[in-house]
């Protein structure tokens, strides 16, 4: 980018960063802002729980006793469950637009000549299990073989023979 072409398009890159960081910031701070609530037993017990899931208030009704201990455990980590998800939900929906803004940008593989596509060999993050410490669906997991990624190498490799294309080589 060289000339007035190039300080006008470097401006509008800048402006277009500085208002997506400010997007994020706000979006941020109205995430920590998110709780969520759920009952179980018949609303005997009420959870909520705060943006990252972590439970922050547990309310019994006053005919708590009417259930067993094994009963109100269950009720509680039902509740604390459907709460999480809720909240969880709400993160997604809050944060919604700034991925479809996202989405609507190039890629970099898009802009530099020869990038792979970074994004599409990034591996996809499972969600957590909600079976018990020591369910059969737990110890299944323990004996899935982990993914294999046997077509990658080191960053030596990688690089041998290579000229310096780092960030200061001259052809930036």
């Amino acid at each position: 980018m060289t000339g007035q072409n190039g300080e006008v398009a470097k401006a509008a890159i800048l402006d277009e960063f500085t208002s997506q960081m400010r997007e994020i910031a706000e979006a941020s701070r109205k995430r920590t802002q998110l709780v969520a609530s759920a009952t179980a037993a018949a609303g005997r017990v009420q959870v909520t729980v705060n943006a990252d899931g972590v439970v922050i208030a547990t309310r019994f009704s006053s005919d708590i006793g009417e259930l067993t201990y094994e009963e109100i455990a269950k009720a509680v980590t039902t509740a604390a469950q459907n709460a999480a998800t809720e909240v969880s939900r709400q993160g997604r929906e809050l944060l919604q637009p700034l991925r479809d803004r996202r989405a609507r940008m190039p890629k970099l593989s898009e802009l530099i000549e020869g990038m792979p596509d970074l994004e599409s060999k990034a591996p996809v993050v499972e969600p957590a299990s909600l079976a018990a410490p020591k369910s059969r669906e737990r110890l299944a997991q323990l004996r899935e073989p982990a993914p294999d990624y046997g077509n990658a190498v080191g960053y030596e490799a990688w690089t041998e023979g290579q000229e310096n294309r780092g960030a200061t080589d001259s052809g930036w």
